[in-house]
């Protein structure tokens, strides 16, 4: 009967430990999913508030990126198989410049957030854009100028297409 006895109380306070975890475990998932949605709500008035003081007349595209078309061009407008060449500069939120130049490249090398935005305008033509950090470099961010889960702001000429 003893033995029955600590076999029964040990697999109470086994049953115990394993429910504890089990709660423990849906609470850190469940906070873990709001932060998510909160990050990507604050991300989202970022780049509204940054649209609104650099006086970007924003469309938003159904992937959350904010995009101003300044100049449509003409011709044929790239897909992911094109070979591009643009002008950019690209800045952080807070202002900082963190690159700029010319550069070709094939569009599917690309961020997720130039693969949505460069194809809505032909060569010729040049483009304002939000790109929000999950479209861009993401939680790991880019060296050192580009932190993790930052939001970017691109100036793009879209200057050809191959």
């Amino acid at each position: 009967m003893t033995i029955f006895t600590q076999k029964s109380s040990k697999m109470k306070v086994f049953s115990s430990i394993l429910g504890v975890f089990a709660l423990f475990l849906t609470i850190f998932s469940i906070s873990g999913c709001s932060k998510s949605n909160s990050s990507s709500a604050s991300e989202k008035t970022q780049m509204v508030n940054y649209a609104k003081a650099n006086s970007i007349n924003y469309t938003e595209d159904p992937s959350g990126i904010l995009y101003e078309i300044t100049n449509a061009g003409s011709g044929t407008k790239p897909s992911l198989s094109s070979t591009i060449t643009v002008t950019y500069k690209g800045k952080l939120l807070n202002g900082t410049q963190f690159d700029a130049g010319t550069i070709t490249y094939a569009l599917s090398s690309l961020i997720q957030g130039w693969q949505i935005a460069v194809p809505k305008i032909a060569p010729g033509g040049s483009i304002r854009v939000l790109i929000p950090s999950n479209l861009g470099y993401g939680a790991q961010g880019a060296g050192s100028s580009i932190p993790p889960n930052s939001p970017l702001y691109f100036e793009i000429t879209l200057n050809a297409v191959r």
